[in-house]
């Protein structure tokens, strides 16, 4: 009952943003759209940014899901561009609302998580330090992380699989040549 909850709230939010902005939906507002009242709301989430959080992290969950390694991370990345996508207007009217450091946090937990275990998955037998792993996931997850937010201030206009088939062909040789780069011998 509680996913069913949620997610009707999710979709209530979905719903307002096509009427209006962010900072003008309250509570009250998702309450009366998903026929609840404000404390039931309360009890799932603290606040809207909560329930964004909660949307954006299951969202990404599945578009991830079985593709953070060195053989899949292309396809993870076209699926999370493509639920960015499909989401335009939610993404759209959370990206105009919410300060461009939220978005950036966020972005940069999902890609972050992404990209520290396709390292992980490089250096498998090599001897590469922690800290020389940090600084490869920091590097990457700016880089992508960036270019994924131009392309939402953009209006989301340049097909995902563009975005992904430029990763792919030179992501890949330069994330396995930077790992070989840290390697302690």
């Amino acid at each position: 009952m509680s996913q069913t909850t949620e997610r009707a709230i999710a979709a209530a939010l979905k719903k307002l943003l096509q009427q209006k902005t962010l900072n003008k939906i309250t509570i009250s507002d998702l309450a009366n759209e998903c026929g609840i009242n404000r404390m039931t709301f309360y009890y799932h989430f603290k606040d809207i940014y909560d329930l964004i959080e909660w949307m954006t992290n299951e969202r990404a969950e599945k578009a991830l899901e079985g593709n953070k390694n060195i053989g899949s991370w292309q396809q993870g990345l076209q699926n999370l561009l493509d639920a960015l996508l499909e989401e335009k207007t939610f993404v759209m009217g959370v990206y105009h609302s919410l300060s461009r450091e939220q978005i950036e946090t966020y972005l940069y937990n999902v890609v972050g998580d992404l990209i520290w275990k396709v390292i992980e998955d490089y250096t498998g037998g090599r001897s590469v330090s922690i800290d020389d792993r940090r600084f490869l996931t920091e590097l990457y997850k700016y880089g992508i992380s960036g270019i994924i937010l131009n392309w939402i201030s953009n209006g989301m206009k340049q097909p995902p699989e563009n975005i992904v088939e430029k990763f792919d062909k030179m992501g890949s040789s330069i994330l396995e040549a930077s790992v070989f780069s840290f390697e302690q011998k």
